[in-house]
């Protein structure tokens, strides 16, 4: 098969008319969406308070950054060294089955976690969450699969959406149901709910992820052409067999690496990853840091509430502005310009930092910063409806779809699985040698989105729909 390697592979078949979205297929498999931030969320309120009292800090503050990156970090860990066999394998048994074991994971992982009470033990619990789910990666397989490129920016631009209704819920009730024992005493007045103050949450999240296994199990269709039956596949096999169409097999990986369009658009999501994950886990831990060593010292209730506020707030906003945005102004220029956005959100942590050293208190000032910060967050979530169009586009056929998922998916989860342990690390080394004036972890943040910057005006133009 001849690869241009300037150009994205997966071109469109149809004509300039717009197909409506699948409407059903495509709520089904954004429902398993909703259910990764609910899984893999719900712990950022409460995780920095979780590791002092377990104690393996030895009472230094400082030092909860270290360990606290290490637990957000590990699903992406092992998710890294997983995801591609997942996705890969995804291309040849279908994508059901694969996102019914990464449920599965989820569900059981988040039990284990509320029930631990050793460091080791919630290691190990991340660790299992990570190893059984390929599920994002095959989730956008069957996106690509059930779409094309005329509604294919607008199916991609609700992922955002989704994601920030479910990272809104996760952090209000991980925050809120912690320690029920003390909200709820006659409810949860157990010595178990003593024992385990962190179950509730978890345990709720356990039960949705339970819930969302069903509903797919029931209801969801297979989307994997070779997999499809009765008429729908008999089609497929027909265009198949027409001199000229696409190949029916899925292309060899060394040759996807060696496309221009599916590395730059992979680097892109890499890097875009790595400052997104790093500043969702800075967020929280500032906003948690003492007020003494320039955070802000917020309460896990009130840092849950931000969250919900935020995932509403950038729900609506990738509604009313995203798909217009790429409509107007095309792909690569709403990506180009919503990376932009990152270089005011890294200023407002040293701002804040400067200001409640001033005024002792988390006034005025710091809430006009913090909704700044967020709303700008907003305009870089952009970003990523737009990525995920530039991978499924570069694929060569949708029987490579997995794959080239997997590929963007491990890069990223890499990316991902380094960012928390990071830029948390460097937060806390940052704070406790006092270097740059505390402010070091922001230098490095600014470096990383420079080389974002430089690789996105290395994407390729999308071409429009051809006949």
């Amino acid at each position: 098969m001849a690869i241009d390697e300037g150009t994205p592979l997966l071109e469109n078949s149809r004509g300039k008319t717009k197909t409506p979205l699948p409407k059903i297929q495509l709520g089904l498999t954004l429902f398993v969406l909703f259910s990764q931030p609910i899984s893999s969320q719900y712990i950022f309120p409460f995780i920095n308070q979780l590791i002092r009292e377990l104690g393996v800090t030895g009472g230094d503050d400082r030092k909860i950054g270290y360990y606290a990156g290490i637990i957000e970090s590990l699903f992406f860990a092992t998710q890294a060294l997983t995801v591609l066999c997942w996705s890969r394998l995804s291309d040849y048994v279908g994508r059901k089955p694969v996102l019914l074991v990464g449920l599965a994971g989820l569900s059981i992982s988040n039990l284990c976690f509320g029930l631990s009470r050793e460091f080791w033990a919630l290691v190990a619990s991340r660790c299992i969450a990570g190893a059984l789910n390929g599920n994002v990666g095959v989730m956008k397989s069957v996106i690509g699969e059930i779409t094309d490129t005329t509604n294919m920016a607008r199916a991609f631009a609700l992922i955002p959406i989704v994601f920030s209704v479910g990272a809104s819920i996760a952090p209000l009730f991980g925050g809120g149901l912690v320690k029920p024992h003390d909200h709820w005493p006659e409810l949860f007045s157990g010595s178990f709910w003593v024992q385990y103050p962190y179950f509730l949450p978890s345990l709720v999240s356990a039960s949705f992820t339970t819930f969302s296994f069903s509903i797919i199990a029931l209801f969801l269709k297979e989307s994997l052409p070779s997999k499809r039956r009765g008429k729908e596949l008999q089609l497929e096999v027909a265009q198949a067999d027409t001199p000229g169409n696409e190949d029916v097999s899925p292309v060899p990986i060394r040759t996807l690496l060696k496309t221009y369009s599916v590395v730059i658009a992979i680097a892109n999501y890499g890097i875009l990853g790595l400052i997104e994950i790093g500043f969702f886990a800075l967020v929280p831990l500032f906003y948690a840091t003492p007020v003494e060593i320039g955070g802000l010292g917020l309460p896990p209730l009130t840092i849950g509430v931000i969250m919900m506020a935020f995932g509403v707030g950038n729900g609506l906003f990738q509604v009313l502005f995203t798909a217009r945005a790429i409509e107007r102004f095309g792909e690569r220029g709403v990506f180009c310009s919503a990376v932009l956005a990152f270089f005011p959100i890294i200023a407002t942590f040293p701002t804040m930092s400067w200001i409640i050293q001033v005024e002792k208190e988390v006034g005025t000032a710091i809430w006009v910063l913090v909704f700044a910060q967020l709303l700008l967050w907003a305009v870089v979530d952009m970003a990523y409806a737009v990525i995920f169009v530039f991978v499924t586009r570069a694929s060569p056929n949708k029987y490579s779809l997995g794959t080239l998922n997997g590929l963007s998916q491990t890069t990223t989860s890499i990316a991902r699985a380094l960012g928390p342990a990071t830029f948390t690390s460097l937060f806390a080394f940052s704070k406790e040698y006092n270097l740059l004036g505390g402010n070091l972890v922001y230098v490095v943040l600014l470096i990383l989105l420079c080389l974002l910057v430089f690789l996105s005006r290395r994407l390729p133009e999308l071409k429009k729909d051809k006949q």
